[in-house]
């Protein structure tokens, strides 16, 4: 009997001892559940060198709850990944903005990207709030696509060329609200990102304008270490 003790008192030291090691030297705790989803794998993915690289993957075994620790430079765009094994979804990729502290994702099976609600990032409010007015400007735009199939049976110059005048004007609209949302809001990481993901090929003064804005905090994060070697690099090409 003592010797069942000692050996079950070796093996809860050992569990306590690994969970302090996967706990080390990590600043981000992320919790998360995925209503309906019994049996399958989540990644948790970065991208690097322009490639998708895995920072941990988490099976999942009857419970649909998952977790995980990482370590992240700063905040930053990641993707939870679900392999559905043999469906072919392609709703199986959610973007979430990391940071440092606690994170917590639910969401379920059927709906994963559309349901899921991810809390403890001012990044990630903030990228919400951003992708909600993009869904206006691809609505407006898809109402200009549905005008220009319709005048392709009647050849109209005039409307063809109203039509091309207020999609152009749309892209400036639309590159002009994220300039402007990523200056508001350059006390946060997804100032550079955004500067970066797109509007990269705005008039570089409008980058320049993001990049002064941006506190000391964010101009030492990941993107903003990139926007401002972008913005050099730019000036470079553009100078010659």
């Amino acid at each position: 009997m003592t010797r069942k003790i000692i050996v079950l008192a070796f093996v809860l030291s050992s569990i306590i001892a690994c969970n302090s090691d996967k706990k080390e030297n990590t600043n981000l705790h992320l919790m998360g559940n995925i209503e309906g989803l019994s049996q399958g794998k989540l990644y948790i993915q970065q991208v690097k060198d322009s490639s998708l690289v895995i920072l941990d993957s988490i099976m999942i075994k009857g419970d649909s709850k998952f977790e995980s620790f990482l370590n992240i430079e700063s905040p930053e765009m990641l993707f939870l990944f679900l392999d559905r094994g043999q469906t072919n979804s392609i709703d199986n990729n959610l973007p979430f903005f990391a940071e440092p502290g606690e994170m917590k994702i639910e969401t379920t099976l059927s709906s994963f990207f559309a349901d899921a609600k991810i809390s403890g990032s001012k990044n990630q409010v903030l990228y919400e709030e951003f992708k909600e007015m993009m869904t206006k400007f691809n609505d407006k735009n898809m109402g200009l696509v549905e005008k220009e199939l319709e005048n392709y049976t009647t050849k109209n110059k005039n409307s063809a060329d109203s039509i091309a005048s207020e999609a152009s004007k749309l892209i400036r609209k639309k590159y002009l609200y994220i300039a402007n949302f990523a200056t508001v809001h350059a006390d946060k990481e997804i100032a550079p990102f955004l500067a970066l993901s797109e509007i990269a090929d705005i008039n570089v003064r409008y980058l320049d304008t993001i990049d002064s804005k941006m506190n000391a905090e964010v101009a030492k994060s990941k993107y903003g270490k990139m926007l401002k070697s972008y913005i050099e690099e730019r000036k470079k090409v553009e100078q010659k």
